[in-house]
């Protein structure tokens, strides 16, 4: 991740549209903003949440709400509670995400 060139510049959240994924089961709405090379994402996990694909992107997940299960392709798990942070970098282990009570994240990639 390269913070290189961005100008100053802010956003709401609540003015960007929301999109529905469906997860294997559950489902996860997804606000993105893209910053000079950064994808932003607000994703919010309904109750029951589990993700239909494994993932090999790096990612930074900030929890602001809930819980966040992350998977790993080898049985591992990290709980995930509100104010935690999670890092992965790209190829370095797949993961999918999953939540019980439902949760609010931040994800840059």
């Amino acid at each position: 991740m390269t913070l290189e060139n961005i100008n100053p510049t802010s956003f709401n959240w609540d003015n960007l549209i929301a999109e529905k994924f469906d997860g294997e089961t559950g489902y996860a709405t997804i606000k993105t903003q893209i910053v000079g090379t950064i994808k932003l994402r607000q994703v919010e996990y309904s109750r029951s949440y589990l993700a239909d694909h494994w993932c090999e992107k790096g990612h930074i997940i900030f929890v602001i709400s809930g819980q966040l299960i992350i998977e790993h392709k080898d049985n591992t798990e990290l709980i995930l509670n509100s104010g935690s942070t999670y890092v992965v970098g790209d190829n370095s282990m797949a993961h999918k995400a999953k939540s019980t009570n439902g949760a609010t994240v931040l994800i840059a990639d």
